[in-house]
């Protein structure tokens, strides 16, 4: 039987599937920019900034929940459609907070403040893919949330 069992290799799946990889990756790209600094503050035993933390936290769970979708099934349990949501405006408010840093600051020279201006742009494309999932599992549930079994036709799925 094992864990693909019932699980059909569709288009829609293998897009979904993709998409969610994406996503993750992405999220994990966050971690590694914002994560230099929170290293660089732990070597220094200096104070981590909580903005920093909230950009780790933001996009570990991100990868986590994009994680998560991968396995099969897990995309129709009911208002998953919520965690994106979710995540989208965690996402949002990150970059609102560090566009406001950064946007407008210049590099002159400074890479950090260059990864920094980067990372404010990788946010935003989070940003857009977790509402864009959210809006694809709003929709999905719509259209699906009659469906019977495929085998009787009697069961609601």
């Amino acid at each position: 039987m094992g864990l693909l069992h019932g699980a059909e290799m569709t288009a829609s799946y293998i897009l979904h599937s993709v998409f969610r990889l994406v996503q993750m990756i992405m999220a994990l790209a966050v971690c590694g920019l914002y994560g230099v600094d929170l290293n660089k503050a732990n070597r220094e035993h200096k104070y981590s900034d909580g903005k920093w933390v909230y950009a780790e936290v933001t996009a570990s769970l991100s990868a986590f929940s994009a994680l998560l979708y991968l396995i099969p099934f897990m995309s129709r349990v009911p208002f998953a459609w919520v965690v994106d949501t979710a995540l989208f405006i965690l996402w949002i408010a990150l970059f609102g907070l560090f566009g406001n840093m950064y946007i407008k600051e210049k590099a002159e020279g400074d890479s950090g403040v260059q990864r920094m201006k980067n990372a404010v742009w990788v946010d935003l494309v989070n940003a857009l893919l977790w509402l864009i999932s959210a809006i694809g599992m709003v929709v999905f549930w719509v259209k699906h949330k009659n469906n019977r079994s495929r085998w009787t036709g009697r069961a609601q799925v």
